[in-house]
């Protein structure tokens, strides 16, 4: 057992010489997870806070140029032209030199005072589904507002029905790069961990040395453990670094445990170094892991809930999530970040990352063993 052990940190300790000794290697490893957090935080933002307009106002009225003054001094509308046709709204959108176009309707004001129920047509381009959706979300709030100020102001009663008041828990003012940067923490982590990975036993196949591993004393199970931990241990500084820029740069408040994080992300290393090292055991150069690594990270990716919730994904792919593991990541890297989830909380997401190890780790170590006699 003593001998093993000393065999399998013999093997850790070359592996990571391989990745560290070489400048290059030291450079692509840690620069690139800090400047892909930069850049998902900073350009990867479903915040809008400029929206071009155009108003085309058939009222005329003081109230029409109070709502529209209103517009133009929230911060996100930017009016690029007054109409005077209906007509012209088509070719504002067409050449998108508007995001959307409001025309306020004759008897706006009139209409405000008797029972504040006037109305304001949204016209939006509807080719930027997000955008328009957001705009719009942003347009209602801003005229509910401004017709209860203008009916007071006027002395008038509120208008009656429902006022909703919204608050929004664990990112107050509705920030993307709160929801996207924790989740980058498994996404990059797990990206490149299985470059690692899947990349270690290509390398030694491409240098010859493979075949001088084969007649050393190590058993499939340690060459396995001796490809598979320093891997992780990689993964672990990467997502610490991410870690570091979403607290110190970005400054998103970190709710949760760091001992249950990192409890988390072991799971979840686990479960993707078996996949790595199964891509690594069937791949015959680097050139090949490298692609297999691609076509695996893509769905994962694409069915993780990193862009779109799984919720709003059809059931068939749903299911398919279910052997994702970087589907729980992202949902525990989340929780534990902004909610401040515990084990109890996570422990469903858990399970399924220690069921996805149990299976992918033996099935490599299967693999291994079969292509090593």
């Amino acid at each position: 057992m003593t001998a093993s052990l000393f065999r399998i940190l013999a093997l850790i300790r070359k592996e990571l010489l391989a990745i560290l000794k070489d400048p290059r290697s030291r450079t692509t490893l840690f620069l690139p997870p800090i400047m892909q957090c930069l850049i998902f935080g900073y350009a990867a933002s479903y915040d809008l806070n400029h929206v071009p307009y155009v108003v085309l106002d058939l009222d005329r009225s003081a109230a029409s140029l109070a709502f529209t003054a209103a517009l133009d001094g929230s911060g996100i509308f930017e009016r690029m032209a007054t109409l005077q046709r209906a007509t012209d709204i088509a070719a504002e959108i067409a050449e998108r030199r508007a995001a959307i176009a409001v025309v306020i309707e004759r008897d706006f004001e009139r209409h405000l005072m008797a029972d504040g129920t006037a109305k304001v047509q949204v016209i939006a381009d509807g080719r930027n589904t997000n955008t328009a959706g957001t705009a719009q979300g942003y347009l209602s709030t801003i005229a509910a507002d401004f017709v209860s100020t203008w009916r007071a102001e006027n002395g008038r009663p509120p208008p009656s029905g429902v006022t909703v008041t919204t608050r929004a828990w664990y990112n107050p003012n509705l920030e993307t790069r709160w929801n996207m940067i924790p989740s980058l923490i498994g996404t990059i982590t797990m990206m490149m961990t299985m470059i690692l990975t899947a990349m270690s036993v290509a390398r030694e196949r491409e240098a010859g040395t493979f075949e001088q591993l084969l007649v050393t004393p190590f058993r499939p199970y340690e060459i396995m453990l001796g490809k598979a931990l320093p891997s992780m241990m990689v993964g672990l500084i990467q997502a610490t670094l991410i870690l570091l820029v979403a607290q110190l740069w970005f400054r998103i408040p970190f709710a949760g445990s760091y001992f249950v994080l990192y409890l988390s992300l072991a799971e979840f290393l686990a479960a993707s170094v078996g996949i790595g090292l199964f891509i690594s055991a069937i791949a015959r150069n680097m050139q090949q892991a490298m692609i297999g690594t691609v076509v695996v990270m893509i769905p994962f990716m694409l069915l993780s809930g990193l862009t779109t919730p799984v919720a709003n994904m059809p059931e068939s792919l749903q299911y398919l999530t279910s052997v994702n593991p970087l589907r729980y990541a992202i949902g525990m890297t989340r929780q534990i970040y902004l909610e401040g989830a515990g084990i109890a909380q996570l422990l469903p997401e858990m399970l399924a990352l220690l069921t996805i190890a149990v299976v992918t780790l033996p099935v490599a170590a299967w693999m291994f063993r079969n292509r090593l006699v």
